[in-house]
C-alpha cells in the first residue's frame, strides 16, 4: 500500500526541472550539467543516498533516473491524495509526514499508515491497477517530496535495468510493513502494538493527534490514554 515509511487543498508550490534527455548534454565524452541541474542534484541528496544503500546505481543511471522526478511542497493539512482519485506517483518524502486513512461506513477516519521522511510512499493498489484509490493521504506537517509519475516510471523501467530493481524493492518494503501490521492485529495486544509504534516512530507522538494514533493501533482514544498511563 504505502509506507512504509490533505477540505484542504493541494500544495501551492511546484518546481519541475526542464527535461534535457539524459540529464544534461554530452560533449567530448564529458557530461555538461547546468547550474539548475547541479542544484537539483544537491537537493536530491537524501534520495540518492537512500537508493545507493538499496541498489548499485551508477552515476549515469542516477542522472537519467533522477531527471524524471519533480519536486513538490505541500503545506500542512493538504491532501496528497483523495479517495476516488488515481494514484499517479511513487513519492519519496524528503521532509515532512503524511497520514493515510480510509473512511468507514459511519464516516469515521481510520488511520492505516504513514509516509515518513526518508522513505517512499505510494498507494500501490491504485498506482498499478490505475483504479481509483480508496485511501486519503493528508500531510501532517509541511511536506517536501520528490515524485515520479506513472508514465515516467514505465519509461524508466524500459530504459534502465536498475529502475526495475528500485521499483521492486520499494514495493517489497511497503508490502512487508503492511504484512507486519496485519500480523500484529492477530498476535499482539493493543499495548504491544503501542510499544512497537513508540519504538519504531517515536516522533509520531509530536505531530499526530492521539485519536489518529489510537485508530492506527485499533483502539479508542480513551483506551490509548489508559495504556499510556499504565506504562508511564
Amino acid at each position: 500500500m504505502f509506507y512504509a515509511k490533505e477540505a484542504h487543498h493541494y500544495g501551492v508550490e511546484l518546481y519541475k526541472r526542464e527535461q534535457t534527455g539524459n540529464f544534461g548534454q554530452k560533449n567530448s565524452g564529458y557530461i555538461m550539467v547546468t547550474a539548475n541541474e547541479a542544484q537539483q542534484q544537491e537537493q536530491m541528496h537524501q534520495l540518492h543516498q537512500f537508493l545507493r544503500q538499496q541498489v548499485n546505481i551508477t552515476d549515469e543511471d542516477w542522472r537519467i533516473f533522477s531527471s524524471r522526478f519533480e519536486y513538490k511542497v505541500y503545506p500542512a493539512g493538504a491532501f496528497y491524495l483523495k479517495a476516488g482519485e488515481i494514484e499517479n506517483y511513487v513519492t519519496f518524502v524528503d521532509r515532512g509526514l503524511v497520514r493515510f486513512y480510509v473512511e468507514d461506513a459511519g464516516g469515521n477516519e481510520v488511520t492505516c499508515g504513514f509516509g515518513f521522511e526518508g522513505w517512499f510512499m505510494c498507494v500501490y493498489s491504485s498506482f498499478y491497477t490505475r483504479n481509483p484509490s480508496r485511501y486519503y493521504g493528508e500531510t501532517l506537517t509541511e511536506t517536501h517530496v520528490w515524485r515520479i509519475h506513472y508514465n515516467d516510471m514505465q519509461r524508466a523501467f524500459d530504459q534502465l535495468k536498475v529502475a526495475e530493481r528500485i521499483g521492486r524493492l520499494a514495493t517489497e518494503q511497503m508490502l512487508m510493513i503492511k504484512s507486519e501490521r496485519e500480523l500484529s492485529f492477530l498476535i499482539k495486544s493493543a499495548e504491544e502494538r503501542y510499544l512497537d509504534l513508540i519504538g519504531k516512530a517515536p516522533h509520531l507522538f509530536k505531530y499526530v493527534p492521539l485519536k489518529h494514533l489510537a485508530s492506527y493501533i485499533g483502539v479508542t482514544p480513551q483506551a490509548l490514554s489508559r495504556i499510556r498511563k499504565r506504562i508511564s
